[in-house]
């Protein structure tokens, strides 16, 4: 059904203090057992960050299954030259309205981003602690997120996504995150028992819904280096 267009040459990212720049899918196995779709005969990195592929889940009509795409809406290798455009995260405030997401917000091309934890900047003690932040359960989970498709220049299709954000200055444990003076922002974790009622959702502000904070006391924080180059 899908044509695939694999992008080795993607730089890791410089890990900063934005929004949620990079986060762990979940394993071959995992996508099989907790979300109930076969695994992607690929084999995506142990992390994702700007423009390598990891495991996406929609459903077009005939059930829930995975597909690998771009992580950023925008690859980098659509922009015009010389002109810098960061996609990882679509704010749920102006979704709707910027050029970007708009037509895909509108045609509800919702999907659900499958991983283990995302990571964060903590500032608590004076300067950016990267901070893993998953379940307290362990488990797998998704976040809500949106895709499109591609035209590649060999005509190919390939795709990409973008998470969706929401304002969590109140939020017990996201509102930890990010330097003191910014705005605190969280992906929006869908719960389990509403994966097919997000993937369906045909209307943009029904979508809107689920837009919602998750619940603190149901998710864990805790520092995490940074990975070595030789074990992305």
């Amino acid at each position: 059904m899908y044509e695939f267009t694999r992008n080795t040459k993607n730089p890791r990212a410089t890990y900063t203090g934005r929004m949620c720049i990079n986060f762990t899918p979940p394993t071959q196995q995992q996508l099989e057992d907790h979300f109930k779709v076969s695994a992607p005969e690929f084999e995506w990195k142990t992390e994702t960050w700007q423009d390598y592929l990891a495991p996406a889940i929609i459903d077009t009509g005939d059930g829930p299954f995975a597909f690998m795409a771009s992580y950023g809406f925008v690859p980098k290798r659509h922009l015009p030259a010389g002109k810098h455009l960061t996609t990882m995260n679509a704010r749920a405030e102006t979704i709707g309205q910027l050029p970007t997401y708009k037509r895909a917000w509108q045609q509800s091309q919702l999907c659900l981003i499958p991983m283990q934890a995302f990571y964060e900047p903590c500032y608590e003690t004076g300067k950016a602690v990267r901070t893993r932040i998953g379940l307290a359960s362990e488990e797998p989970f998704a976040v809500a997120g949106m895709w499109r498709g591609w035209q590649e220049q060999d005509g190919s299709t390939s795709y990409s996504f973008t998470q969706i954000t929401i304002n969590a200055d109140h939020h017990p444990l996201m509102q930890r995150m990010h330097r003191p003076d910014d705005e605190k922002r969280s992906l929006v974790i869908i719960p389990r028992e509403q994966y097919e009622a997000w993937l369906n959702c045909k209307n943009p502000e029904q979508a809107r819904g689920w837009l919602t904070n998750y619940p603190a006391e149901l998710m864990a924080a805790s520092p995490a280096p940074l990975p070595s180059r030789k074990s992305s």
